[in-house]
């Protein structure tokens, strides 16, 4: 099944990208999520303007994503959380929360570019990893917190 994508999926590719998949894997995920749209001319003329969407948020050179790296990694984040007696969280930390507390600090970074290895469920400092660039990968310390 050709598709063309219209957000990020991992190990497949970036919107505005036309790939194959399996007719399975197309029709009862990708589709049903709205990750991607089934390819036809008609559509195929839309792939130019999520590229240029794309473009238009995209970090464009490595010296600034080296500069925003750089901004990342300079501070410690302070994720607020609700946890009980002990210090064990209610749930986890999601990338959502990691966005939002990003976000606050000034640094505007898509949920999807945010990699947390194993699920933060403890009070204390955690190391991210935020995809900035192909090329570029920001190390991000975060300080979870009780919410006030």
């Amino acid at each position: 099944m050709k598709i063309i994508l219209t957000h990020e999926v991992t190990n497949l590719g970036t919107p505005g990208d036309i790939v194959e998949v399996k007719d399975g894997y197309g029709r009862n995920y990708l589709l049903q999520r709205n990750f991607a749209i089934r390819w036809s001319k008609g559509a195929a003329k839309q792939v130019e303007s999520i590229q240029a969407a794309r473009q238009a948020h995209a970090v464009h050179d490595l010296e600034e994503a080296q500069s925003i790296k750089g901004n990342l990694e300079a501070n410690t984040i302070n994720v607020p959380v609700n946890a009980g007696a002990g210090g064990r969280l209610f749930g986890a930390v999601t990338v959502s929360d990691i966005a939002d507390a990003l976000g606050v600090v000034g640094a505007k970074v898509d949920k999807r570019r945010i990699e947390v290895g194993n699920p933060i469920k403890s009070l204390g400092v955690h190391t991210v990893s935020v995809r900035v660039h192909p090329d570029v990968s920001a190390q991000v310390k975060l300080n979870v917190v009780i919410a006030k």
